[in-house]
């Protein structure tokens, strides 16, 4: 049970992070190292177990309905004759869905870091931080933020 939560805190990190990419020379640190870095007492876990529990259902909602969105819009992209204004609407469902899967997230993770002490949530901020590095990395040049005429970030460190 214990390696279920930290393992659902950690997809909670990814998911905030909007990213499953990996890359065959560089290695993140084992689920258990990050979530042991932010030390959870044993209340802890089990609150953040209870929140997740708590919006399961909701969760499995919208990310079905993201799913059958996204779908709804690939089909009325294939169908025959090609109909924009229902192309339109579809795209305007996907971007509700979207959204929706978004304010959950970050409700969940609002919920997430009320649970934690200021020592933890800076350590949660730098588990994130260097999660989005790691990500950045795995991104071609010309597809990085800097290359796409956005503000470098500073607490990105020089390649």
């Amino acid at each position: 049970m214990r390696l279920r939560t930290l393992i659902l805190l950690f997809a909670a990190l990814l998911l905030l992070t909007s990213t499953t990419v990996t890359k065959a020379q560089e290695t993140l640190p084992p689920v258990e190292d990050a979530i042991n870095q932010l030390n959870l007492t044993p209340e802890q876990r089990q609150r953040i177990r209870m929140i997740f529990q708590e919006n399961k259902n909701d969760r499995q909602t919208t990310n079905r309905r993201l799913r059958e969105a996204q779908i709804a819009l690939t089909q009325s992209l294939d169908a025959e004759p090609t109909d924009e204004t229902v192309i339109d609407q579809r795209v305007n469902e996907l971007a509700a869905a979207q959204a929706a899967q978004i304010r959950m997230r970050i409700q969940i993770e609002l919920r997430i870091r009320r649970e934690l002490s200021r020592e933890q949530l800076a350590t949660w901020r730098r588990l994130r931080l260097q999660m989005r590095d790691f990500i950045d990395a795995q991104r071609p040049l010309n597809k990085r933020p800097a290359a796409q005429g956005l503000p470098t970030r500073r607490n990105v460190r020089p390649r």
